[in-house]
């Protein structure tokens, strides 16, 4: 079960169903089948590559892979049958697969919440995140520079860590080039003041007609 096989109205549904009503012995697909489904009779569950989304750049991936696997793991031995879930990793040892394995939700919290501190993520500041996206790559290079050097003279240094624009990881969708700043600080009015002036000037003092600019503070997705 994909995005593929459920394109048809009722598809996902019909899916499940005939899933449920073990017309269906094996049941593969995405995230998608993870979470909020009640399967009395699965007894096994099995995860491929569960560490894929520890290699997506973002702050939150050891959550995300532990929510994940925690979830996969509860459609399994649901009710009176024992269950038994099978991880396939080329990182076994990272500490969110370890913590999922063991489902130990205090531990994986207390390394979590640690490595964030030392390294400055949130909770413990923000990360604000500059997207530029465009259709000429020299313009989009050229805006987010610009866009930089404001932000560098103009935030305090002591408070914020600008770096300096790269290309997203995903760097170009349908056409569009993709760029991005992001800043690490306590987000306060005086910063949003700075960036929004920013943006004013930006679109004022040049000729922008190709080029996107958007701001998000803790940003679902940092790709």
């Amino acid at each position: 079960m994909d995005i593929d096989t459920v394109t048809k109205k009722n598809s996902h549904e019909q899916i499940l169903n005939k899933f449920r009503n073990e017309n269906i012995d094996i049941l593969i697909g995405t995230q998608m089948v993870v979470k909020g489904h009640h399967f009395p009779n699965v007894t096994l569950v099995g995860v491929i590559a569960a560490d894929s989304s520890l290699n997506i750049n973002d702050f939150r991936a050891n959550e995300r892979t532990f929510q994940i696997l925690t979830q996969v793991a509860g459609r399994a031995g649901r009710e009176n049958l024992p269950g038994k879930v099978v991880i396939q990793s080329y990182n076994p040892e990272n500490f969110s697969i370890i913590c999922a394995q063991k489902q130990n939700y205090n531990l994986f919290y207390e390394t979590e919440i640690a490595l964030r501190k030392q390294l400055k993520y949130p909770p413990f500041c923000d990360i604000i995140l500059i997207s530029f996206n465009s259709l000429d790559e020299n313009e989009i290079k050229t805006i987010s520079n610009m866009f930089y050097e404001y932000l560098y003279k103009n935030l305090p240094q002591d408070e914020f860590k600008v770096f300096k624009p790269t290309p997203a990881p995903i760097d170009k969708i349908q056409n569009r080039f993709r760029w991005r700043i992001i800043i690490k600080g306590i987000m306060t009015e005086e910063a949003n003041t700075i960036l929004n002036n920013s943006l004013k000037e930006i679109y004022q003092k040049n000729n922008i007609s190709k080029t996107r600019i958007a701001i998000d503070i803790n940003p679902n997705n940092m790709s």
